[in-house]
């Protein structure tokens, strides 16, 4: 189980939009302003999950400017996920504007997981599907249920997921002594 300071923070984009519509660049600078605003003020939180009750429609441009930015900008270091999102149009305005930028960025729909934006290869595929069904895990977790696989080639199919944003990670210390890496899901 998570300690409590990496609990998600739910943070409702409605109210840092002056109406229930996002729309161009100039709209979306202005509300990234305020979201970085609300995320740095929780220092001790690791993940955000930002609703979208309440907001209408958003254009490709001001997702770009916001949602997008917000998630590379803490790539990595935070997750950043939607939630209450069930407008189709809406959710590919943000999957176009993430796959413009190279950025993967998680949806849930209750508790459905959709990667938007920036795909996982073929090759970790398997590996993003298991971890998506979990809280956090450790490699060994996986390793029992894909026993084909060598412990080395699940570390680095984990550590790419998280290299690239798809998960979180924490070093802890192994009983052996080495480092240990727990993964968490976005979201």
């Amino acid at each position: 189980m998570l300690p409590m300071n990496e609990m998600a923070v739910l943070l409702s984009l409605r109210d840092q939009m002056d109406s229930d519509e996002g729309w161009g660049r100039s709209d979306g600078r202005l509300v990234y302003a305020r979201l970085l605003n609300f995320i740095e003020a929780h220092p001790e939180s690791l993940m955000f999950r930002i609703s979208f009750k309440g907001v209408r429609r958003i254009d490709i441009s001001f997702a770009s400017e916001t949602l997008v930015e917000l998630t590379a900008r803490y790539l990595t270091q935070r997750g950043i996920c939607i939630v209450d999102l069930t407008d189709v149009d809406v959710l590919e305005n943000i999957d176009a504007a993430a796959q413009r930028k190279g950025v993967p960025l998680m949806a849930w729909v209750g508790n459905e997981s959709k990667v938007l934006g920036l795909k996982p290869s073929a090759g970790v595929e398997q590996a993003l599907k298991f971890a998506l069904s979990k809280r956090e895990l450790r490699t060994a977790e996986f390793a029992a249920v894909a026993p084909s696989l060598s412990m080395a080639n699940i570390s680095m199919k984990f550590k790419q997921l998280f290299e690239q944003g798809f998960l979180l990670r924490r070093e802890e210390t192994a009983e052996s002594g080495g480092k240990e890496y727990t993964y968490m899901r976005v979201g």
